[in-house]
């Protein structure tokens, strides 16, 4: 299977281009400010693009998803969109999960204190997950901040180097767009703006092989 990663768009997700692929996936911050209309309007760009599966997630900017009621955020998801909090899906037998969670920081949407209160959320992963999307990195994994400073989560870095995922998708820290592969686990920063919002980063593009392509279903 062909996936697209994108991250970070903050309401500028109209002018990407993006390549054919099997699944879109969104590792959160689709908006600037979280407001409905922002929201709705990337829903509905996000529910037309060409790919059989589009998976996203909300970011430290997309107040909209912590303020409002499951039930109102359900009756905006269209069913061909999967939107994940703290929950996963399969998808031809690749096991996704994905979190909108980061560490706290002045107050944004989802930020949660390092420590306990973050872990708790890490330790809903599960230990099978295929493909892991988060909104923030780990810990000294493109994470680097324009002031040269590591800001990716330590809790994180543990669970993920418990389950060892196949992919990591994630976003938040625009400077440090790009791939790296460790320990087993190909790392994406897949954030399309730059420091200074402005889009300058491709689409982020990777080939997973799926257990039922495997087995010739």
């Amino acid at each position: 299977m062909k996936f697209v990663t994108i991250a970070d768009t903050h309401g500028k997700h109209q002018d990407l281009t993006l390549p054919s692929g099997d699944t879109l996936i969104h590792a959160g911050d689709i908006s600037m400010k979280g407001e409905e209309q922002e929201i709705i309007d990337f829903i509905a760009w996000f529910a037309i693009q060409k790919f059989e599966f589009k998976i996203f997630i909300a970011g430290n900017h997309d107040y909209y998803f912590e303020r409002e009621s499951e039930e109102q955020i359900k009756n905006i998801i269209p069913n061909n969109v999967t939107y994940l909090k703290d929950s996963g899906t399969t998808i031809k037998g690749l096991k996704i999960w994905g979190s909108p969670i980061t560490p706290w920081f002045f107050n944004w949407a989802f930020n949660r204190l390092r420590g306990d209160p973050i872990r708790r959320h890490w330790d809903l992963i599960p230990t099978d997950t295929d493909i892991l999307i988060t909104h923030g990195p780990i810990f000294r994994t493109l994470d680097t901040n324009a002031e040269g400073q590591h800001v990716g989560c330590k809790d994180l870095f543990i669970r993920v180097n418990e389950i060892k995922p196949k992919v990591h998708i994630f976003g938040h820290i625009h400077k440090s767009y790009g791939t790296i592969d460790k320990g087993g686990t190909k790392f994406i920063n897949a954030c399309n703006l730059n420091e200074s919002y402005q889009l300058t980063n491709k689409p982020i593009l990777f080939e997973l092989t799926a257990p039922t392509e495997n087995n010739g279903l």
